[in-house]
């Protein structure tokens, strides 16, 4: 499902505008964001957890040339479902 698709589903699901829809989507994923780099994490209970992963800094190999290259740590976002989602699938 990609952006559109959810915005179309919140819209039949809702009864709001596509419009609105849109929004509310925009919405959510700005207030995640927001909440990931504030706070490290965002709980929904029943849904699932973001959280803020780190990774160390690591050796790894280009591909096309075989060199060892040394890739920077970084931080990634981790999501766990929860139980009700889990029962779903």
């Amino acid at each position: 499902m990609n952006k559109s698709q959810l915005v179309d589903a919140v819209a039949n699901n809702s009864g709001l505008t596509i419009k609105d829809s849109e929004k509310a989507v925009d919405a959510f994923v700005a207030a995640v964001k927001e909440g990931l780099k504030s706070d490290g994490n965002v709980q929904l209970i029943g849904f699932g957890s973001f959280s803020v992963g780190e990774r160390s800094a690591r050796t790894g190999i280009n591909p096309r040339t075989g060199q060892k290259i040394e890739i920077a740590a970084s931080k990634t976002v981790k999501f766990k479902a929860g139980a009700k989602l889990k029962e779903i699938l």
